[in-house]
């Protein structure tokens, strides 16, 4: 499993179209074995969904995301959590994997 955060200064972005970086976590047995740093590709309708599931996401823990972008996750099979916690990186994901991963309001308007 690989799970997908939207950075902006390195950390949880609360407007996941416009984030600098993804922190790309990649799960084996319930725990995070790698993360690396990727850029996005430049930001246009449906591009950051398209561009995670060529990398094999299937989640991504965002701060805030836009109805649309989160209906093509959905098309393309990528499971989405927003209005995630400003927490460290590998604590949303650790809780993510737990199931103690608390969502809120998501901080995007659109």
């Amino acid at each position: 499993m690989k799970i997908a955060i939207p950075l902006t200064n390195n950390e949880l972005s609360s407007h996941f179209g416009h984030c600098e970086s993804f922190a790309i976590f990649t799960v084996e047995d319930g725990k995070i074995k790698t993360q690396e740093t990727i850029d996005p590709p430049v930001h246009e309708p449906g591009s950051h969904p398209r561009f995670l599931h060529e990398q094999g996401c299937s989640v991504v823990i965002a701060g805030g995301m836009g109805i649309k972008a989160q209906d093509l996750m959905c098309a393309n099979q990528i499971k989405v959590v927003v209005g995630a916690p400003n927490l460290p990186l590998t604590e949303l994901v650790n809780g993510y994997l737990d199931g103690t991963l608390q969502s809120g309001t998501n901080r995007c308007d659109h």
